[in-house]
């Protein structure tokens, strides 16, 4: 049964100078709040390892946020915003990066009403001789809703991941209300980051430092990585009163099976490093139902945790991805999920979760409610009251579930 949640009750006053406009000097600078059993306790970021219990599998996701803000400008003078979501032709990120002379992406268009069929050329206001010798073209497929398809065309024989490096611009957060700057290049991303695809940052994973992951892997901690590209829904306020009102957009991922085999026959406690990870991890439940159901793994629907009760244990259900992945002879699950994680969710593998502090009547609030047991009020009143920094550049929390609050 869908719930039915009024984000209205998952609000708060957020002080604009709350607000992390800028990424402190040091990573592992940030205060981390930890809770625990109920309580909170105040520590410093790099008071972290201290608290990953040593038989913990903990899981970071390696995606790489690309620069996929574009600035172009029609004849008239008028500046057009494309920012890229998602690829279309090629359909896959490794060959979209790859490809040297056109290439189509789902977009979403500032001033997109402006834009009827012309071809626009890069805006280029410094006159770079490097842009200026891509010659950048866009091109307006179709619309649909927020979301129109794009196609780039460029000369000069460099991949498409080349020329968003010299054209496009890291998209920040839009309520950082300001451009983006040198800063951001290399603070808006972890310094695991791997795979490019993303184009937002998994905002709890920048505050870790070559320190902090030594040490964890000094303790015997098993770390392990996903990859899920952050789309642009990260950034899309609710707008409905209820919940059961918004819409997801898909996101791609991709799981080692190896990892999958390790989470259906540990049964060692799992940190997720970032709501993205949990989002990840609690996706496979219902890829496993599917390929028991069905024979294959499908993307999992936004609403798929709550339509009906699902009978098969986490060990059966990851097992089964695992069955799938050998009999095709692959060691990785390529999927995609649009499941949303509000409160009266089941967490079927995720028992701790590091994450940064949220926007008020947000997806990731109500995620941290459930994860919580609807706690997530005294979490933010103390942060709040204890002059944590908010949102992506801000301070961090450790948030463990039921499980370890039973001593596991």
């Amino acid at each position: 049964m869908i719930p039915e949640i009024r984000i209205s009750d998952f609000n708060y006053d957020l002080p604009d100078d709350r607000i992390a406009k800028y990424p402190l000097e040091q990573r592992d600078a940030s205060k981390l709040l930890e809770y625990k059993g109920g309580n909170l306790t105040e520590h410093t970021f790099r008071d972290i390892p201290s608290l990953i219990p040593g038989n913990a599998v903990m899981v970071f996701n390696d995606t790489r946020v690309v620069p996929a803000r574009l600035h172009f400008q029609r004849e008239t003078g008028a500046h057009i915003e494309i920012f890229c979501l998602e690829p279309v032709q090629p359909a896959e990120y490794n060959m979209i990066f790859a490809t040297t002379e056109s290439c189509r992406w789902k977009c979403i268009v500032g001033n997109v009403k402006r834009w009827k069929s012309d071809i626009l050329g890069l805006y280029n206001p410094e006159n770079s001789p490097e842009v200026s010798a891509l010659d950048l073209k866009a091109q307006l497929v179709e619309r649909d809703g927020e979301v129109s398809v794009v196609e780039f065309s460029w000369q000069s024989g460099q991949p498409f991941s080349r020329v968003l490096e010299i054209c496009g611009t890291v998209p920040i957060p839009p309520y950082l209300n300001r451009e983006s700057e040198a800063v951001d290049s290399e603070r808006y991303q972890t310094l695991y980051a791997k795979y490019r695809g993303s184009v937002a940052a998994p905002t709890a994973g920048l505050h870790f430092t070559e320190s902090e992951l030594g040490a964890i892997r000094e303790k015997g901690v098993d770390m392990e990585t996903v990859c899920l590209h952050v789309g642009a829904g990260t950034f899309l306020p609710v707008k409905s009163d209820l919940i059961s009102g918004h819409r997801m957009h898909r996101e791609p991922f991709v799981v080692k099976k190896s990892l999958i085999r390790e989470l259906a026959s540990s049964g060692r406690p799992v940190v997720a490093v970032g709501t993205t990870s949990v989002r990840t991890l609690e996706s496979l439940y219902y890829i496993g139902a599917s390929c028991l159901e069905n024979g294959y793994p499908d993307d999992v629907s936004q609403w798929a945790p709550y339509e009906r009760e699902y009978g098969y244990s986490t060990e059966e259900a990851l097992s089964a991805i695992v069955s799938y992945l050998d009999e095709k002879g692959e060691d990785e699950l390529k999927c995609g999920t649009r499941i949303i994680i509000v409160p009266g969710f089941r967490f079927r593998i995720t028992d701790a979760l590091v994450t940064n502090f949220h926007q008020p009547q947000s997806t990731l609030l109500l995620l941290i409610s459930a994860f919580v047991d609807g706690d997530w009020r005294k979490i933010y009143d103390y942060a709040l009251s204890h002059g944590f920094r908010f949102l992506s550049y801000g301070d961090s929390s450790i948030l463990f579930g039921k499980r370890f609050s039973i001593g596991i």
